[in-house]
């Protein structure tokens, strides 16, 4: 069980410690960019793979919100996890209700409602979309590219 939470902890470091990740001579901002952008191509990606035309802008948001959701959340945790065995005392106790840990709560909620709505995009029959049968596009992608290099 130690070895599973040393595990964790490593690879948790690697992605969001500065002195040890790959990133480490980038900005602070550049490293995030790195990550939204890497969440928003893996989310057209699956968005793509899986939703039809009808659900894919609800699916696609919800699953990019969801994302940037998770990479906070992690970045977060992990953060909050560090700070608090340096200092153990109850946010209760000392009655320091801090904005930004009220903000904390009120974007996990918002980020469940998000993704469980995509969920529910997700495994929601849409009548519309399955009502019209599909025999494939009606031009190759040889044919639809052919326009293109006209004149070249």
């Amino acid at each position: 069980m130690e070895s599973l939470k040393n595990w964790m902890i490593d690879a948790a470091n690697i992605l969001f410690d500065d002195s040890k990740n790959d990133l480490r001579s980038l900005p602070k901002t550049v490293r995030l960019q790195i990550l939204l952008v890497l969440s928003f191509i893996w989310t057209t990606v699956f968005s793509l793979y899986v939703f039809s035309y009808t659900t894919f802008a609800f699916g696609w948001a919800g699953l990019y919100v969801a994302h940037i959701g998770l990479i906070f959340a992690v970045y977060m945790t992990f953060k909050n996890f560090h700070k608090a065995e340096e200092r153990s005392s109850s946010v209760f106790k000392t009655k320091n209700f801090d904005p930004f840990k009220i903000m904390v709560i009120v974007f996990v909620i918002v980020f469940i409602f998000i993704f469980s709505k995509g969920i529910e995009v997700l495994t929601s029959p849409n009548p519309s979309s399955y009502s019209i049968p599909y025999d494939g596009p009606l031009k190759s992608a040889f044919e639809k590219w052919l326009p293109f290099t006209q004149g070249k």
